[in-house]
């Protein structure tokens, strides 16, 4: 990392080994290339990008300049001057992954390219082959309006929170809680511009005047969308995403546990009615208390002085919330008929599993109800009925300057998996003094564990704190064969090291692939833990 400034454009922050002089030039090409107001380097607004959660202290992770393209020829444009005069360039949608970075780069001084700031429309809703298509500015809100005044009886997946970019949590592993939760699963049809500025479109978009660019993910030879996926092969300026025909009826219930240790069995229980897709079609989460209580309340209202919350609080939540220590959502849809045989099933499945348990639906106690309770309810009802929200974003009010970091392992979605992680994951926290929430998100065949280490962004010893709580975490979860799925820039280098079967063969893999499509390195350089030549280390 380079700290200077240049006195043409006053940058503050420049890439290693790169001149003010040799900046400026760059940047002085790019103006003139997509227009001087759409090219930034005073301070004031190139720091808007900067992470918002930080966890370090230094100038790690700060961008030099930031672009605003207003089309795929606009990007093309600026990944060829990046090339011409290699420059990192550090692309993204909206830059609100908030935890994992927001919209920071990996090297310091790279030219940030906010895709989302111009290139934000819906191009196409199709309802009768129930698809969209969209640029990476086209946040969940947004797309959920227009599918709304399109008139197309069709249902979005959003996001936990409704800012998130579709393309942007598509391209980084993202999760929904419909049926169509697997967003990867229902991405089809891309348009990418790949490091020498040249344009690519996926699949079926190979083929000129298709119809079926959006409908069939594969065509003739390898199916490549996935590698683009989490990558710094190609920057994305249009994607299709498939969405489900809005159902008949729909019906979100909560399944209220009494006992943290009703963890392992609510997981075994779980498996059988999903891996089917039915009779739960909607992707399950299992909350604990605390994390419900964050959406819903302060901290101080249960336990003022430090340190991990007491057991005795964590009760307090659960009679006065009136919850339980887990708490399942999903919800099921279809025509009544189907959706009341499969609640009933569902009900008596888990009852009988754990008798003590209580079930309500969004009918049983519905938002007028005015409580906690049915307000948590109804929340995920939205979610699981496409309609975006960010009710969960109330966790940043849980105390004073609050942000989070993430621990997200991925492991098979058996009972006791889920207890393992549980208490290893409390047994760190509590070590750290940091209340633990928890959110472990059931797919068909795999577990998304989302713990989210809350933390005082004021406070320089509570963000080291909790940068080493996770890296103790990450490091005890591998251990037991729990993966990281995506990962913020400070730890990208310590999750890769992770994968290291065969002399970490993924990532050499996937460097030989960065040097063949990238060899000068400019496009998001790190990303992912995957660094071009002329910058790895390893």
């Amino acid at each position: 990392m380079t700290s200077s400034t240049s006195l043409t454009t006053g940058v503050s922050y420049l890439p290693a080994g790169v001149t003010a002089e040799h900046f400026d030039a760059a940047i002085a090409r790019m103006r003139e290339a997509i227009g001087a107001e759409n090219v930034h380097t005073d301070d004031a607004v190139v720091r808007e990008y900067d992470d918002r959660f930080p966890v370090t202290d230094g100038d790690e992770f700060r961008g030099g300049a930031v672009a605003w393209p207003g089309s795929t020829e606009d990007v093309q444009a600026i990944v060829r001057i990046a090339n011409e005069f290699v420059i990192p360039l550090h692309a993204f949608s909206t830059g609100r992954n908030l935890g994992y970075g927001g919209s920071s780069p990996m090297v310091t001084g790279s030219v940030l390219i906010h895709l989302g700031k111009r290139m934000n429309r819906v191009l196409e809703i199709n309802e009768k082959l129930a698809y969209a298509v969209v640029e990476p500015g086209v946040d969940y809100a947004t797309l959920y309006r227009a599918v709304q005044e399109s008139g197309a009886r069709l249902m979005i997946d959003p996001a936990e929170l409704d800012w998130g970019s579709v393309v942007g949590n598509t391209m980084d592993h993202g999760v929904g809680y419909t049926p169509y939760g697997a967003h990867a699963m229902w991405r089809c049809g891309m348009e990418l511009v790949l490091a020498d500025g040249e344009v690519l479109r996926t699949g079926m978009g190979g083929l000129p005047g298709t119809e079926a660019w959006h409908l069939y993910a594969g065509g003739l030879g390898p199916s490549i969308e996935g590698l683009f996926e989490q990558s710094n092969y190609g920057i994305c300026t249009r994607m299709g995403i498939q969405l489900m025909p809005e159902p008949e009826a729909s019906v979100t219930f909560a399944i209220y546990f009494p006992r943290e240790e009703d963890l392992a069995t609510v997981m075994e229980t779980t498996l059988p009615l999903r891996i089917g897709m039915a009779p739960i079609q909607s992707v399950p989460i299992v909350r604990n208390i605390v994390f419900d209580a964050a959406c819903v309340s302060r901290r101080n209202e249960w336990q003022s002085e430090p340190g991990p919350l007491t057991d005795a609080a964590k009760q307090r939540m659960v009679d006065e919330i009136g919850s339980g220590h887990w708490i399942l959502y999903a919800s099921c849809y279809g025509p009544r008929w189907q959706v009341d045989r499969y609640i009933d099933l569902i009900r008596h499945t888990y009852l009988n599993a754990i008798p003590d348990a209580r079930f309500e639906t969004n009918e049983t106690l519905p938002v007028s109800d005015g409580s906690r309770l049915s307000e948590l309810l109804h929340a995920r009802h939205l979610l699981n009925t496409g309609v975006p929200n960010r009710h969960s974003a109330a966790v940043f009010d849980w105390f004073p300057n609050a942000g989070h970091f993430f621990y997200a392992p991925v492991s098979a979605p058996s009972g006791e998996d889920a207890a393992q992680q549980y208490d290893d994951t409390k047994r760190i926290s509590d070590e750290y003094g940091k209340d633990y929430l928890a959110q472990f998100i059931i797919g068909l065949r795999e577990m998304h564990h989302i713990c989210l280490p809350l933390y005082d962004t004021a406070d320089p010893q509570s963000r080291a704190e909790t940068l080493r709580m996770t890296r103790d975490l990450i490091g005890a979860g591998a251990k037991e064969g729990y993966g990281i799925y995506r990962a913020h820039n400070v730890l990208a280098e310590q999750v890769a090291d992770t994968y290291s079967f065969n002399d970490h063969v993924q990532r050499r893999f996937n460097e030989r692939i960065k040097d063949a499509l990238d060899p000068n390195g400019v496009l998001n350089p790190g990303k992912a833990g995957i660094w071009p030549s002329r910058l790895r280390t390893h």
